[in-house]
């Protein structure tokens, strides 16, 4: 069941308190911080576990997935730095939160997620709140190429390399209007953790890339269609 304005109201000082955690705990793009306190998160979560929807913390939603904890999807929305209008690509949908975040920033969202028991809930969740996000079921290590190029790529699961096709779909930098290119935000590693990656697209060559590495996380695997880790 959606939660109802009546809920939201409920709901709006414990977002304001996650806000101030997220703050605390390093956060500071105002932007960001903006979106996780305009999302109802207690909506993405099984009603059951509502009362915890606004701590911070991972929160199971089915087949094995966790609703990412608030810190981490901010993280990556930071590292992402997402601009009016961008087109971002997100692998793996979940509860479709990361997604409902990023169109509070005004970004055109089209998200990828290989559980259709997951998609189908997420997509009719997103539509009935409002948000406007293009889904597919699919394997997202290859991406989704009609929609490329992408200005970011977001990935929610943990992945021992960066996948080839997702990079070639970064957006390349263009001189003549100042833009610069994608960037791919992904936790790289095995099962005991990852490290949070970011790659920018710096030129049009196979080489032309960036890549940051910053704070230790733990992501559920991202597996390719073989159903191998990808």
């Amino acid at each position: 069941m959606v939660a109802t304005p009546s809920d939201d109201r409920k709901y709006r000082h414990r977002r304001e308190q996650l806000v101030d955690t997220l703050r605390s705990r390093g956060i500071h793009d105002e932007r960001v911080l903006a979106a996780v306190g305009a999302v109802p998160r207690h909506a993405f979560v099984d009603p059951a576990l509502r009362e915890r929807a606004y701590t911070d913390e991972a929160l199971p939603i089915g087949l094995n997935q966790t609703i990412s904890q608030p810190f981490t999807v901010a993280y990556q929305t930071a590292l992402l730095e997402v601009g009016p209008d961008d087109r971002i690509l997100e692998v793996g949908t979940g509860s479709g939160y990361q997604a409902a975040v990023l169109c509070e920033m005004g970004a055109r969202v089209f998200s990828i997620e290989r559980h259709e028991d997951l998609l189908a809930r997420a997509r009719r969740l997103l539509d009935e709140i409002g948000y406007d996000v293009r889904t597919r079921h699919g394997d997202g290590t290859k991406g989704w190429p009609a929609f490329a190029p992408y200005d970011g790529i977001v990935v929610t699961a943990g992945a021992p390399t960066i996948p080839e096709s997702l990079l070639r779909q970064l957006r390349e930098p263009t001189e003549e209007d100042g833009r610069r290119g994608g960037r791919l935000v992904i936790p790289i590693g095995g099962r005991g953790g990852q490290t949070m990656t970011r790659v920018a697209r710096t030129g049009s060559g196979p080489h032309d890339y960036e890549r940051e590495e910053f704070h230790s996380f733990r992501f559920v695997p991202l597996v390719s269609e073989g159903g191998d880790d990808s």
